[in-house]
């Protein structure tokens, strides 16, 4: 898939997660995973493609023993990493409640870009 589609694909998957990841937790409004507007979730959809470009390979670069054994799984941490330094660039708009959170962001987002990637090179 090409850059500006998977910018938005990575946006909608933000706000998909975002709006699954609520919860009420008596009778308080607390989000595991917050995106505060369609226009956060494409500056994080975009600041994290940057990051996934420029600093994702010299993290998987230095975990490459861990990664190998551990076949593969530690990618998923660096993954969530990505997501979390994501965040930070963001600020309080574009926030996860805990690194589990993360983790499981991160192996959705994973899955749907693995599925909707698949889709668009069979077309």
């Amino acid at each position: 898939m090409r850059f500006w589609p998977r910018i938005f694909v990575n946006a909608l998957i933000f706000l998909a997660l975002a709006g699954f990841f609520q919860s009420s937790l008596a009778g308080s409004f607390q989000n595991s995973f917050y995106v505060s507007s369609v226009w956060v979730a494409l500056i994080a959809s975009l600041v994290l493609a940057l990051l996934n470009a420029v600093v994702k390979p010299i993290l998987f670069v230095l975990s490459l023993p861990i990664t190998i054994l551990t076949l593969g799984l530690f990618s998923v941490v660096i993954n969530a990493a990505m997501l979390e330094l994501t965040s930070w660039f963001i600020g309080s708009s574009f926030a996860f409640a805990s690194f589990g959170t993360t983790l499981i962001i991160a192996i959705v987002m994973s899955l749907c870009n693995a599925i909707i990637s698949d889709h668009f090179a069979q077309h």
